[in-house]
Formats: structure tokens, sequence, C-alpha cells
């Protein structure tokens, strides 16, 4: 066994015993200590950072699997929209069918209300004409009655004589007479 004498020697034993000595090459000693550093780091620094990189897949991970999820609903979601716009384009085209069909109906209601009015009217024009007609042939058959009348009655007056006249009464006193007595 060593002694303690022995462990603790003077420093001065020991570097010239290992063949150290101070090197000033500050090149070479930056190399050196960041060679060192990074060894030293690389040791003990592995599992912290094998365990950050870890951490980090996981998280990307993660990401990646929550990006594919709302990919995934985004496409279930298009689709929808997508039936829905075709539903809607159905809709549109079946109430753009209808209200063209209502409008050819309507304009058909309009067109066969107007032909009423306008064989009511005429009608009312044919019947208006009528009455005038009736009217006119009255008032013509009224003045030909009235110049048949005075025609006549001027004929009687021009050829009646006062025989003749008497004649006329005698005959038709004779007729109530005869009725009379029966």
């Amino acid at each position: 066994m060593r002694s303690i004498s022995e462990i603790f020697a003077p420093l001065s034993y020991w570097v010239s015993a290992a063949g150290i000595s101070l090197n000033t090459d500050i090149f070479e000693i930056n190399l050196i200590n960041l060679i060192l550093v990074l060894s030293i780091l690389f040791y003990y620094g592995k599992g912290v950072l094998i365990s950050l990189l870890e951490n980090r897949e996981r998280t990307i991970s993660n990401t990646i699997r929550d990006a594919e999820e709302r990919y995934t609903e985004a496409t279930e979601k298009l689709q929808k929209a997508r039936i829905r716009l075709q539903q809607a384009e159905i809709k549109a085209d079946e109430i753009r069918i209808s209200g063209l069909a209502q409008m050819d109906k309507e304009r058909q209601d309009l067109v066969d209300a107007a032909d009423n009015d306008l064989n009511g009217l005429e009608d009312s024009k044919n019947n208006a004409i009528r009455f005038e007609k009736q009217r006119a042939f009255e008032q013509v058959r009224q003045q030909v009655s009235r110049l048949a009348s005075q025609r006549a009655l001027e004929s009687l007056n021009s050829r009646m004589t006062n025989q003749l006249h008497m004649q006329l009464i005698d005959y038709h006193i004779g007729m109530l007479r005869s009725m009379s007595n029966k």
C-alpha cells in the first residue's frame, strides 16, 4: 500500500514525472480543450441529449399524427361540404324548375283570364249589338206601322165619300145588333 506521503507528493514531482509541461501555443491548447470539453459533454450529456432527442421525436410524431388527423377531418368535412353543395345545387335546380313551372302556370292563367275577359266582352258586345238591332228593328216597325197607318188613313180619307162612310157605319151597326140578338 502506498503511503500518504506518496499520494501527497509535491506537484513538481508529478509534473516532471509525467513529462507534462506548460504549452504556450494557443491554437493547440484550444483544440485540446475543445476536444476535452466535447468528450466530457458527449460522455455525460449523451443521456440528456438522447432524452431530448427522444422527446423531440415524440413531439414531432405527435404533431404529425395530429396533423394527419386534422387532415383526415378536413378531408371528411370537405367531402360533406361537397355533398351539401351538390344537394343545394339540386335543390336550387328544383326550386328554379318549380319557379319556372309556376311562372308558366300563372302566365297561362293570366292568358286564360284575359281570354275569358275578352270572350265576356265579346259576348257583351254581341248582346249590345243584338239589343241595338232589336231596338232598331222595333223603331223601324213602329215607323213603318205609323207610316202605313198614315197612308191607310190618307187613302181612306181620300177614297172615303160620305155615301161610303154611311154604308160602313150602317154595316157595323148591323153587326152589333146581330151580336146583341144572339
